[in-house]
């Protein structure tokens, strides 16, 4: 699997093309990277339907209704990708949400990222930690990892 951002964006790009699929993305801690590679990304105007950056937890919880508790979580990103959804018009959205490091956040320790994609009413959430306390490679490993997220749905 390729870990060059631009080159897993546009394999995106051509698989939603292909599929005639909507994708939306919700960020906090890449805090709009995964958007931009997208929106980068050859035919992105046919597929792409836009994202959020809610990167302060008071947006998270109020623009995005993200329940109270912490947002480096299981439910906060399962909201966070259903109210995307619905928000963007998508049928594939991914949302992501972490502890970027060097410092826990929420009690997780650096390197914790919650994903979620919701794909065609259905929701999967799941936690990778990446062993790095060191805030680029956290963000550079969410990235690329949400990218391929992206692309093994398209691909199912």
């Amino acid at each position: 699997m390729s870990e060059d951002p631009q080159k897993l964006a546009s394999s995106v790009s051509e698989a939603a093309s292909r599929d005639g699929r909507r994708v939306a993305i919700v960020e906090s801690l890449t805090g709009g990277l995964v958007c931009s590679d997208l929106a980068a990304s050859p035919g992105s105007s046919e597929w792409f339907r836009g994202g959020v950056v809610a990167y302060d937890r008071t947006t998270k919880h109020g623009a995005l209704g993200v329940p109270d508790g912490p947002v480096v979580s299981e439910p906060a990103v399962r909201t966070m990708a259903e109210k995307a959804a619905d928000l963007l018009g998508a049928d594939l959205t991914l949302a992501v949400s972490g502890a970027g490091g060097p410092e826990p956040q929420d009690d997780q320790p650096p390197g914790t990222v919650w994903f979620a994609i919701h794909d065609k009413g259905d929701t999967e959430a799941w936690v990778e930690q990446f062993e790095t306390d060191e805030p680029g490679d956290v963000l550079k490993n969410t990235r690329i990892r949400s990218l391929q997220a992206l692309l093994d749905h398209l691909g199912r």
